[in-house]
């Protein structure tokens, strides 16, 4: 399937469309704000001979900078906003005047290490912040046609092609996404070296000899260079002292089960958190960090993507080992909400079936990285489960790490919350929140594809798109109702009668009941398929498919979906511990979750619903107006469910996923 140009895609949607205005008016100048606020775009004014002061921040601060760009750029793509072009042409300028002649930029080596460069892969996140630039870089020409930052791009993408054309194992990157950002650059330019070099990128992964030893060799020098900064700073404070009172915003809390840190260690030594444990095609199994796994199985998708049929192709096993880890991870490692990674300490994967909700690390940025590798996946084999899986992601693992002001933001996502976890204005390391903005931004981009005269469409969100099918213009508009109703109407307006195909996504969760109408009329839908494992989280996106509508179009035809929203109960695995007696209350693609603020005297981690008593209903007055599940425990008392996603929203309070019935 081919990608189709978010130009071509006006998205009009009553549930997304506030939340993508939103993102546009006030949440990428927030986070402008809070960048500046940090110190993070004084690094670059500091390396650029701007203005004096002291580098602060992670080494891998310059990458959030670069995801603000690129979500600044996504953004303008759809609409104009001369504020928002103002602030990106300003930076731009600025990383210009930063780069180093050569292309390479990185803040944390040019200003406290300038004769170092890629010294610490594995740690230090350098190729990870230059991927990201590349992708601003790409974004921004797609965006506005100018070359301006694209060439810094290239600039940047050329070091690097030079820097590791030979090299071996150890000059694979620690945190993947440079080989995303390559081949991206490759889609835009043509230019086979970034392609070979994303290739080399992943090939080389898992091949390093004595892994535990390097690993621990680059956190020694990690080390030693975080105490000669820290002395570097004491040393700047001293001569200017206004600089003392400079602070990061405090990191994010999660709750820590027992072995955690032993765990991470373990983890970190084998290779597994870095993906680096074994050669490519034989990481079946999801494991490591939950948010770099995802974008290595995204660059593998899209590896495939560009050259499977090739004679340099990456073999069939390929293939095979991303589409087993896929499996591996929807049936035994994912929570009901779609989000990814049980284990704090790691930031990823536990074992199979080890799924506390209170532990649940279930990293936003991990979400986004999973629907980015679902959406190549869609792409590259037609089946509707990858499309599935971004939907239920997109609504409630992805969804959830924004506030509805736009300015609140959770790093990881609970599924059970006893106080603590609140929404934030920004985080030490704030990962998430320009990544969440790239993703709205873009979110035209995931609705359709095409291949040869066919249309499929993968996400029901409201939208109108002008495409050419079988030599004649056709327009498809899109009207949806979702999440709150099942009502999708699609008009079909070929410039003149033609045939071609459409293909439309069915969802998982109104597989068995969903109807289709061509002009009033029935269409008959795939069978459910059948004998499939039962599933850790009680969700199972392999039960979508595509439903194919060929015929002769005219104008003004008309396609009806109607999908019914029944309150399901989803049942754990019985090898999850804990979740006997429980259930996750689910309505369309929304988990629901108790919030104490709306259960006043109910003890939401106690208390026993009755299952026949839940109803839905509009709720116009909460939370900027959604609908609620409403219920009885068994002794009477009232109960309210709302959205997942929008939890946290009203203060510090305890919430729950999994109920008691």
């Amino acid at each position: 399937m081919r990608e189709i140009p978010i130009q071509k895609v006006r998205l009009d949607d009553s549930f997304w469309s506030p939340r993508l205005e939103l993102n546009a008016r006030r949440s990428i100048f927030h986070q402008w704000q809070q960048l500046e606020a940090s110190g993070c775009i004084d690094n670059f004014r500091i390396l650029a001979g701007d203005k004096p002061g002291f580098r602060e921040g992670w080494f891998f601060a310059d990458s959030d900078a670069y995801k603000w760009l690129d979500a600044a750029a996504r953004i303008t793509t759809t609409g104009p906003s001369p504020e928002l072009t103002d602030l990106m042409d300003d930076f731009i300028a600025l990383l210009g005047r930063a780069q180093a002649p050569d292309g390479y930029l990185y803040t944390y080596n040019q200003l406290h290490f300038p004769t170092t460069r890629w010294a610490n892969l594995q740690i230090e996140h350098e190729l990870y912040c230059h991927g990201h630039l590349i992708e601003a870089g790409v974004s921004h020409h797609i965006a506005t046609g100018s070359d301006s930052l694209l060439q810094i791009a290239r600039r940047a993408a050329d070091r690097i092609v030079q820097d590791f054309r030979e090299a071996g194992p150890e000059g694979t990157d620690g945190h993947e996404e440079i080989e995303i950002a390559l081949i991206r650059l490759y889609r835009l330019t043509g230019e086979e070296a970034y392609l070979a070099q994303a290739q080399r990128f992943i090939e080389q992964r898992g091949r390093t000899h004595a892994y535990a030893w390097m690993i621990w060799r680059q956190n020694a020098m990690v080390a030693e260079r975080g105490k000669t900064v820290k002395e570097m700073r004491q040393k700047y404070v001293a001569d200017h002292p206004e600089h003392a009172v400079f602070k990061l915003p405090p990191g994010n809390k999660a709750i820590m089960p027992p072995y955690s840190q032993v765990r991470s260690k373990l983890s970190a030594l084998s290779g597994k958190y870095f993906q680096q444990h074994a050669p490519f095609e034989k990481q079946k199994i999801p494991v490591g960090h939950a948010v770099r796994f995802g974008y290595l199985e995204t660059a593998a998708a899209m590896l495939l993507r560009e050259k499977g049929g090739s004679e340099n192709s990456p073999t069939r096993e390929y293939m095979d080992a991303i589409e087993k880890a896929w499996e591996r991870m929807v049936t035994r490692r994912m929570y009901v909400t779609g989000g990814l990674g049980s284990q704090p300490g790691l930031e990823g994967f536990g074992n199979d079936f080890d799924l506390n909700p209170e532990y649940a690390y279930s990293e936003t940025c991990a979400a986004l990285a999973s629907m980015f590798w679902n959406w190549e996946m869609a792409l590259l084999t037609g089946q509707a489960r990858y499309s599935d899986l971004f939907e239920w992601q997109l609504y409630n693992a992805a969804a959830v790490g924004m506030g509805l002001n736009g300015e609140g933001y959770l790093y990881n996502n609970p599924l059970a919350c006893r106080g603590g976890v609140t929404r934030k204005a920004w985080y030490a390391v704030p990962c998430c929140p320009s990544n969440l903005s790239r993703t709205w931004a873009d979110l035209g981009h995931y609705i359709y594809s095409t291949a040869g005269d066919s249309l499929t469409i993968h996400q029901l969100i409201g939208s109108r798109l002008t495409v050419e099918l079988a030599g004649t213009a056709v327009t498809v508009e899109m009207r949806s109702a979702l999440p709150w109703n099942g009502n999708v109407i699609l008009r079909v307006q070929p410039e003149r009668p033609a045939e071609f195909t459409l293909s439309l996504r069915i969802p998982s969760w109104c597989a068995e009941t969903a109807q289709v109408l061509v002009n009033q009329q029935p269409v008959s839908l795939q069978p459910v398929p059948a004998g499939l494992d039962v599933t850790a989280s009680g969700y199972d996106p392999r039960l979508s498919n595509f439903t194919t509508l060929r015929r002769q179009w005219s104008p003004g035809d008309e396609i009806e979906m109607h999908m019914e929203l029944p309150i399901a109960l989803r049942r754990a695995h019985p090898k999850v511990k804990g979740h006997a007696g429980k259930a996750a209350l689910t309505r369309g693609p929304l988990v629901y979750c108790l919030e104490s603020i709306d259960n006043p005297g109910v003890d939401i981690f106690e208390a026993r619903l009755r299952p026949d008593s839940l109803h839905a209903e509009p709720a116009p007055n909460l939370l900027a107006g959604i609908w609620v599940l409403r219920g009885e425990t068994v002794s009477g008392v009232p109960v309210t469910a709302i959205p997942y996603a929008l939890w946290g929203n009203r203060g510090e309070s305890q919430m729950n996923v999994w109920v008691r019935v």
